[in-house]
């Protein structure tokens, strides 16, 4: 076949330029980033301004962890939640801006934990305030992953700040006598506690509570023990509307908002903190508040939907959330399953 001459002119064009692309050297593809966006998000609970921060993440297996509940229905949980071992907890904690004083609930794990971790004071800045800011911290309990932060190389991080917990709290984890009845291998949980409040006591800027107590107009502390002796819940009320800081009220919620019963190994008494968990829960889903955990993926703020028949008792008839429930139904919670439901995203107005 003979290549007429437009033809072989063409054929020579594209011998050509496919020739020259041959010569352009490779160019080596943009290096991965592997960070994350600024972990901040706000919204308003009345007239007081909300602040999730990230502390960052912690990893754990959680099969290892959870107890009351069948490895094969852990299993099935995880995957309905799309989630696969080992397991991200979130670690949040919440600025809440009164308009009068600015606190801070809970510290993260700051760096003791792996190198995912120690992200709280740059997010506290993303955010637009300073560490120097806080007025007061209150702490959910004295575990490691919530008061990380409270220092850095022995110094204090929040220099005008009252560190405020539980006295039970206290009571247990900054003693000396409680640390050598602990088994040696729980011991360095005391010790990462008293360091943490060294600096605070030695400044008298310590100062526990007693009870349930209002703290600040609108943030009340209301005891949820069984986590650790001194668990504590926050309570943010303003304009009728109410936010519930938990702590580790949960903590993997695949599997403990369809169950409340699944407990962790973190417990110090997990009878005691799947009752309170699920006396929190129904008040919560009842009165229709948002709530807050440390280790709910981040921003870590929605409602909780009850899916059982006791749904249908009208919000009206419970009590709110402060202090010990009085009524069979809200104190027990026993039977209901939840599902949460993430805040939706909006621009504080």
């Amino acid at each position: 076949m003979r290549y007429r001459p437009m033809a072989r002119r063409a054929a020579w064009i594209l011998s050509v330029t496919l020739s020259a692309f041959a010569l352009v050297p490779a160019q080596a593809a943009a290096p991965m980033q592997k960070t994350q966006a600024p972990g901040w998000y706000r919204l308003m609970v009345g007239d007081m301004e909300v602040t999730a921060l990230s502390d960052g993440v912690l990893s754990f297996r959680v099969h290892d962890l959870l107890t009351h509940i069948a490895p094969a229905a852990l299993d099935a949980d995880l995957a309905r939640a799309f989630l696969k071992e080992p397991v991200d907890f979130s670690i949040n904690a919440f600025l809440i801006n009164t308009g009068s004083k600015l606190v801070l609930i809970d510290t993260g794990v700051g760096t003791g934990m792996g190198p995912k971790g120690g992200r709280l004071l740059s997010n506290l800045q993303a955010a637009g305030y300073r560490p120097e800011q806080v007025d007061d911290i209150y702490i959910t309990h004295m575990h490691g992953d919530h008061i990380g932060n409270l220092t850095s190389s022995g110094q204090a991080n929040f220099t005008h700040a009252d560190v405020h917990c539980a006295q039970a709290e206290a009571d247990y984890w900054l003693s000396e006598a409680q640390m050598q009845k602990a088994p040696a291998d729980k011991r360095d949980g005391f010790k990462a506690a008293m360091a943490a409040f060294k600096p605070y006591i030695d400044s008298k800027h310590f100062k526990p509570f007693r009870g349930n107590v209002e703290l600040l107009p609108g943030i009340q502390a209301i005891a949820a023990p069984g986590h650790t002796p001194g668990h504590t819940v926050y309570q943010v009320t303003s304009r009728g509307e109410t936010l519930i800081l938990w702590g580790d009220l949960m903590h993997v919620g695949a599997a403990q908002f369809p169950d409340p019963t699944v407990a962790i190994k973190f417990d110090t008494d997990s009878k005691a903190a799947v009752a309170e968990r699920q006396r929190i829960f129904l008040e919560a889903a009842a009165h229709r508040a948002l709530v807050a955990g440390a280790h709910i993926p981040f921003p870590g703020i929605g409602h909780l939907r009850a899916e059982a028949p006791a749904v249908a008792v009208s919000a009206a008839a419970r009590p709110a959330v402060k202090g010990k429930s009085s009524g069979a139904a809200a104190a027990s919670g026993e039977g209901m399953s939840y599902t949460f439901v993430p805040v939706a995203y909006s621009v504080p107005q």
